[in-house]
């Protein structure tokens, strides 16, 4: 778990105290850290305003919004609850607050949110809609009947212990973390000078289609999207 996932420099950001009271820990999040990634990149957030920057960041869970509800009678309904709680606006306040023009959504294909991210971001700068792209994910554990959902289906792990592609496997551990990095074709950081970490060659997106359940994995169409990419 994550600490202080309540604090927040609202300020900074040109939020009003009083907005960020009702905006979901996660859109906070990521707005730190597209601004730690692109800092980090030797680019100064400040000077990709109007700029083809996307954002594409996963997102599958809706915690905040779900205790919101669970609090309905006395939560005041105030001009920025909606926005503060769609998650949407995960990536879409990331391209409010940089003033950038490229495409910005939050993808949620559950536990794979964040990989279809990057290929979208990849898939964007491919073809030359965008530029730049900020790409990642975010997932907060807040409440706790999602907890209670996932284990009355057999989807946690009775262990508390993740064995990805591991013959041991036996569910899934919820964790909380968010991540963002700077994606642009090679050629533009190379001209620019910008630190090179790894190179994507290729990416793709399948999905399992009919299994032995709708949550079960499909090992064979797992094995197609792997050649794929």
């Amino acid at each position: 778990f994550l600490d202080d996932v309540d604090l927040f420099d609202p300020l900074f950001f040109g939020i009003s105290p009083r907005e960020a009271r009702v905006i979901d820990p996660q859109q906070r999040l990521v707005l730190e850290l597209a601004w730690e990634a692109l800092e980090d990149a030797g680019i100064a957030p400040g000077s990709l305003a109007g700029s083809d920057t996307g954002v594409f960041v996963g997102a599958s869970w809706s915690d905040y919004s779900a205790l919101a509800h669970q609090a309905a009678p006395h939560l005041e309904i105030g001009p920025h609850v909606a926005t503060g709680m769609h998650d949407s606006i995960i990536a879409n306040r990331v391209s409010y607050a940089l003033g950038l023009q490229g495409p910005s959504m939050a993808v949620d294909t559950a536990c794979s949110s964040s990989l279809v991210a990057v290929h979208l971001a990849c898939q964007s700068l491919w073809s030359g809609e965008s530029d730049l792209a900020l790409a990642g994910g975010v997932t907060l554990n807040l409440f706790g009947p999602h907890y209670l959902a996932m284990n009355e289906i057999g989807a946690l792990s009775p262990d508390g212990r993740c064995k990805a592609f591991d013959a041991r496997a036996d569910g899934m551990v919820r964790g909380e973390g968010a991540a963002l990095v700077v994606v642009t074709p090679l050629r533009v950081a190379l001209e620019r000078g910008l630190p090179v970490y790894c190179l994507i060659r290729g990416s793709a997106v399948n999905n399992d289609g009919l299994s032995n359940g709708l949550t079960a994995p499909n090992p064979s169409a797992q094995e197609a999207l792997l050649r794929s990419a």
